[in-house]
């Protein structure tokens, strides 16, 4: 009951907030920089939020990441799909619920080598709301929605 109000509320900021991102697959505006500039290996190995710089930068697919050293981008380099985030970096709980939305970049959970970023406003806080449910039913229902969702416009 609390995983369904709380869908209901995060379908209603979609659409009043502008939140929603108008990408597909990768959650990035017009500039193509992924995470809002943070390090994606920083997320990964380190389970730290931290801004990357344009002095370290790698592109991958198209989409520009930045790291905060030469050895994280070589890092990257060596195996870019290790360290891209769950959904193409859209909240893990609003692709539960089926939506896109962009995230706050220091709103994340790093478990098992990957890393789920979340939608953090003053209204609603995904992160809290992810971790008040069963994360296994969570990210089995996020995987099958995303599937679709990445190939759809907002």
């Amino acid at each position: 009951m609390k995983a369904l109000i709380s869908i209901t509320t995060l379908v209603t900021l979609m659409s009043f907030s502008g939140l929603a991102q108008d990408n597909m697959a990768n959650n990035i505006d017009n500039s193509n920089i992924a995470l809002q500039g943070y390090s994606a290996v920083s997320y990964a190995d380190l389970g730290l939020a931290q801004k990357g710089v344009k002095q370290f930068k790698s592109e991958y697919n198209k989409v520009l990441y930045y790291f905060t050293s030469a050895d994280q981008k070589v890092s990257f380099d060596r195996n870019p799909s290790k360290y891209l985030p769950q959904y193409g970096g859209f909240c893990a709980f609003g692709i539960y619920a089926n939506a896109k939305f962009r995230v706050d970049p220091t709103k994340f959970i790093s478990k098992d080598g990957k890393y789920y970023l979340f939608l953090n406003n003053i209204e609603l806080d995904a992160k809290q709301l992810w971790m008040g449910e069963d994360e296994n039913t969570l990210v089995s229902t996020a995987n099958k929605n995303w599937k679709k969702l990445s190939a759809t416009h907002n």
